[in-house]
C-alpha cells in the first residue's frame, strides 16, 4: 500500500481548482496527466511499470505518480480515470484478462485499489478505448462519430466508437482487433496462431526481422534501416502495413465507418507504413466503395492518459451517464 493511501494531493482550500487525473497503465511504463474540468493539460509525468511485481505494486506506482504531480501543482484531486492494458470490466473496475507481460493482473480490482490510495472516485477503461477517447476529443478524430482506433505497440489493440460513444460490446471486449485470425501462420503471444499482432506489433516486427537476418534490433532501429533501403527491414514494415490495412478494411465493411486512427509506438514509422496501407486499400478497400481514411494519431503519446481524464471528467459531471466521446 502506498504511503499516500487515503490522502488528497493538497490541503482543502487550495487556491488551485481540483485537478482530474488521467492514468495510462502499460506493461513497461505508467504515464499520468492532470487536467482541469475542460481537459486543459496542467501537468504530466511517467514512471517505469512494475508489471512483474503484481497488481498492488502497479497501483502503488500509479497512485504515487499522480500524488506527486498534484503535490507539485499544489492542487487537490477531484477524480481519476485510467486506461489500463487488458480486457476491462468497466462497471466493476476489474481487469478481466491480460497478457503474460503482467503478473497478478487478471482479476485485479484496479478501481477499488486506486480509490483506496487516492481517496477519490476512479473509473477504469481499456487503454485503447481511452486512446480513442483522447483522439476523438483533441486529436485526429475530432468531429467524427464512427471511428476505429488501432494501437500498434508491444501488442496490437483496437477500439470502436459508434454514434459518438465507445462501443464496449456485451462483455466489454469489443475492438480487440489485434487478436483476429487469418493474417499469418505465426504463433501469437496469446498462444493462438495467425493473429494481426503476429505481423503488426513492434514485438513481431523485431522478431520477424531477427528471423530473416539473424540480427537483434529494436523497432526504431529497423525503421531506420528500412529508410536506408535495407530490403529485409522494409519487408517487415510492408507486411505490417498490409495486415493493418486489411484489418481496417474488414472492420470498415462490417461497421460502415470511414475513419481509422492509428497510434502506438510503431506509428512513429508512419512514413514506412502509409504507402503499404494506401496500396492495400486501393486493391482491398471496403466493399461499399466508400473511401476509408487511415490516419496517424495526433496526440498519441498522451492520448490514453488524456482520454482517461476526459472519461473521469464526464463521469464526475454525470455519474449515471456513459460519456459521449465527441464532447
Amino acid at each position: 500500500m502506498s504511503d499516500h493511501a487515503g490522502t488528497r494531493c493538497a490541503a482543502p482550500g487550495s487556491a488551485v481548482a481540483p485537478a482530474i487525473a488521467g492514468i495510462d497503465i502499460g506493461g513497461t511504463k505508467i504515464s499520468a496527466v492532470l487536467t482541469d474540468a475542460e481537459g486543459a493539460l496542467l501537468a504530466k509525468g511517467v514512471v517505469p511499470a512494475p508489471a512483474s511485481e503484481g497488481g498492488p505494486a502497479m497501483a502503488d506506482a500509479a497512485a504515487d505518480l499522480v500524488l506527486r504531480l498534484c503535490d507539485a501543482l499544489g492542487a487537490s484531486l477531484a477524480g481519476a480515470g485510467v486506461g489500463a492494458a487488458g480486457v476491462i470490466d468497466q462497471e466493476r473496475g476489474v481487469v478481466v484478462a491480460a497478457s503474460a507481460t503482467f503478473t497478478g493482473w487478471t482479476g485485479f480490482r484496479l478501481a477499488d485499489e486506486l480509490v483506496a490510495r487516492l481517496d477519490v472516485p476512479v473509473w477504469i477503461e481499456n487503454d485503447v478505448n481511452a486512446f480513442l477517447l483522447g483522439e476523438l476529443r483533441w486529436g485526429a478524430a475530432r468531429g467524427a462519430s464512427d471511428v476505429l482506433g488501432i494501437m500498434l505497440g508491444t501488442g496490437v489493440g483496437g477500439a470502436i466508437a459508434l454514434h459518438g460513444a465507445l462501443h464496449h460490446g456485451t462483455h466489454g471486449a469489443a475492438g480487440e482487433i489485434g487478436h483476429t485470425p487469418g493474417f499469418s501462420a505465426l504463433r501469437c503471444t496469446c498462444g493462438q496462431t495467425g493473429h494481426l499482432e503476429t505481423l503488426a506489433s513492434g514485438t513481431s516486427i523485431a522478431r520477424r526481422y531477427r528471423e530473416a537476418t539473424g540480427t537483434e534490433a529494436t523497432t526504431p532501429e529497423i525503421a531506420d534501416r528500412a529508410r536506408a533501403g535495407e530490403a529485409s527491414a522494409r519487408a517487415v514494415f510492408d507486411d505490417a502495413a498490409r495486415a493493418t490495412a486489411l484489418a481496417a478494411s474488414t472492420t470498415a465493411s462490417l461497421l460502415d465507418l470511414d475513419l481509422v486512427v492509428v497510434g502506438g509506438g510503431v506509428h512513429a514509422a508512419w512514413d514506412l507504413l502509409e504507402p503499404g496501407i494506401a496500396e492495400t486499400l486501393r486493391s482491398d478497400g471496403p466493399v461499399s466503395g466508400i473511401p476509408l481514411r487511415v490516419v496517424p494519431a495526433e496526440i498519441s503519446a498522451d492520448a490514453v492518459a488524456r482520454g482517461a481524464a476526459a472519461l473521469a471528467a464526464a463521469r464526475l459531471a454525470d455519474p449515471e451517464t456513459t460519456p459521449l466521446v465527441a464532447v
